[in-house]
């Protein structure tokens, strides 16, 4: 029995250090980040869909780390800037990358 110990203990160790790399993503993320940053891009969408200028549905929202990225089609000059300035003001949102173009 006494043989086994170091054996096994290797391998509880092993089995340890699996389990705890295996709670992040490929980029090194928790998923305590990939939630926070799901629930930031759900709340902008959210508002670009409630705010009757930006008419939020040609627009893609993606967020890592904090930055929002906001890729699409909008009719204005106006509803570009409106859609950056809702996602400016989201809590927990960084920066904003605004590559919105406007429709002809």
């Amino acid at each position: 029995m006494q043989r086994f110990r170091p054996v096994a203990c290797f391998l509880l160790a092993i089995v340890l250090v699996a389990g705890l790399t295996a709670c992040q993503t490929p980029a090194g993320r928790s998923a305590g980040q990939v939630l926070d940053d799901a629930t930031i891009t759900a709340k902008v969408k959210a508002k670009l869909l409630d705010d009757p200028l930006v008419s939020g549905l040609a627009i893609d929202v993606d967020t890592f780390q904090g930055e929002v990225t906001l890729t699409g089609v909008v009719n204005s000059p106006k509803a570009r800037i409106r859609a950056e300035d809702l996602a400016r003001k989201t809590r927990g949102v960084r920066s904003v990358r605004n590559l919105l173009r406007i429709q002809p």
